[in-house]
């Protein structure tokens, strides 16, 4: 016979592999393949950061000057916050660049966050913190790899 946990605890597996087959947009049916295209879609999102790095990379060599060549070696630090309907990103980097803010708000529009909020401050330090909408799973997982690789 079945424990009553042990029902609950694979209703819960299943709601899980639900929203992560869902989230990628999997058509798996089992776990395993759920599980195979999970991981298909996870090293995709790392091929888009690559990407995006090197075309971010690609953006400051094609715009350098004295002032961008400190771009890239700014110390940069980003943190996420999940709202209860949409998310707080704060941006710190102890010195301003040209460029920077511009840099940020691209990066925001290519992940598509609707930013409802924002204030900058840009003069020595630079500092934005802003406030957005709800979003999407997709979204979110890309708020997670960014804060990752932020972070790493």
């Amino acid at each position: 016979m079945v424990s009553r946990e042990h029902k609950r605890s694979a209703a819960t597996l299943h709601e899980k592999l639900q929203l992560l087959r869902s989230i990628t947009n999997s058509h798996a049916l089992n776990k395993t393949s759920i599980i195979v295209d999970a991981s298909k879609y996870i090293e995709d999102l790392k091929e888009k950061v690559q990407r995006l790095n090197q075309d971010m990379e690609n953006n400051a060599q094609i715009t350098s000057s004295s002032d961008h060549d400190d771009f890239n070696a700014l110390p940069v630090q980003v943190s996420v916050k999940t709202l209860d309907k949409g998310f707080m990103i704060n941006v710190l980097s102890e010195k301003s660049c040209p460029g920077l803010l511009v840099a940020v708000l691209e990066a925001f529009e290519d992940m598509g966050l609707n930013v409802l909020e924002a204030r900058v401050s840009c003069a020595d330090s630079f500092h934005l913190q802003a406030v957005g909408g709800e979003v999407s799973s997709t979204i979110y997982v890309l708020l997670l790899l960014l804060y990752y690789y932020c972070m790493h």
